[in-house]
């Protein structure tokens, strides 16, 4: 028999009176009202039974109230700034204009910080989190996830997201390996080469759909060659699969700073990019346009990505004030250079 809503201390049931009554956490409950994959099935819907005979509603007012105070999201950024890779890149630089944007016309602050292992108090006391950084492994993902809070995540969903309820928000990947693929192919590029470490899920989906524009074509993909997010790491990649006489005559690269590397050790041994070697990069980045020769790459507009990042992280603070964005991937397109 449900009690009366006048035998609960706050004179209605709390998501700690349910956590009680189950004998759970109240994260767990916060997880399971929110259909989280965190909560095996069995308890979810145990606390759900739970929650519908105790007669739980949520409480709309306290929850704007706590929105009203507290007005932050937390930023977290999860990469390693490097000489060539510096944080004022439009990655994450311009993704952060987005954000910014898009959460001050919501009339929310963001407060940024870094990842060094800890989550920050600034992030475990806001309303919800964006993370810029999916990484390889997902350990950031997994870090942020467990506190409870609302999350989205720039990147590209493998299925450990979804796994989670962690909303992505990214661009099309699996198109911009296409594009880049079709391009070579029109140049009569046959003998193809990927640069970059697919055990990250964009590059992992970039890499798809490079293969399956490639698929019942004479084109071959002579070599797959894993590499950091640096020219450096695409240098080094490069005069590795020269040194191996490797014959190529098109590369495909998970970055414009992999690309860049990649056609400095092209030229080091005599090979010109865009007459020897049709070269694409990704991301169309001001070091794309201004590198002699100019880099083909795909374009993403990391602007419109914070937005989107933002839009989907509010919707999930408020979807009756913020309708969730009809879809949460970015279209791309080939910038087209002398590459």
């Amino acid at each position: 028999m449900r009690k009366p809503d006048s035998a609960y201390p706050g004179g209605r049931p709390t998501l700690s009176d349910i956590a009680a009554a189950v004998g759970v956490s109240k994260i767990t409950v916060s997880r399971a009202l929110r259909d989280s994959d965190l909560v095996k099935p069995e308890v979810k819907q145990q606390i759900r039974d739970t929650a519908a005979a105790m007669g739980y509603r949520p409480n709309l007012a306290a929850r704007d109230l706590r929105l009203r105070q507290r007005k932050r999201i937390s930023v977290v950024i999860d990469m390693e700034a490097s000489a060539d890779r510096p944080m004022y890149d439009p990655y994450p630089l311009a993704l952060l204009g987005g954000i910014v944007q898009e959460c001050a016309t919501a009339g929310l602050s963001v407060v940024l910080t870094t990842s060094d292992g800890s989550i920050s108090p600034e992030t475990q006391d806001a309303s919800g989190i964006i993370l810029l950084g999916q990484g390889a492994h997902h350990h950031a993902v997994h870090e942020l996830a467990a506190l409870g809070l609302p999350l989205a995540v720039w990147g590209a969903d493998d299925g450990v997201e979804r796994k989670m309820g962690v909303a992505v928000v990214g661009s099309d990947n699996r198109l911009g390996g296409q594009l880049a693929a079709r391009h070579m192919l029109a140049r009569g590029r046959r003998k193809l080469v990927f640069l970059g470490d697919t055990s990250h899920a964009e590059l992992s989906d970039r890499m798809a759909g490079f293969g399956e524009a490639l698929a019942g074509t004479d084109a071959t993909l002579v070599a797959e060659l894993p590499c950091d997010f640096t020219s450096e790491g695409g240098r080094a990649a490069m005069q590795a699969l020269i040194a191996d006489s490797v014959a190529f005559d098109g590369l495909f690269a998970g970055s414009d700073l992999m690309a860049i590397g990649a056609m400095r050790a092209m030229r080091e041994v005599g090979l010109l990019p865009g007459r020897d070697v049709t070269v694409v990069g990704y991301d169309d980045s001001p070091a794309a346009a201004s590198h002699s020769p100019g880099l083909t790459s795909v374009h993403q507009d990391w602007t419109a990505g914070g937005q989107l990042l933002a839009a989907t992280l509010l919707s999930a603070l408020d979807p009756v004030r913020y309708p969730a964005p009809i879809s949460r991937i970015l279209a791309t397109e080939l910038t087209i250079r002398d590459s």
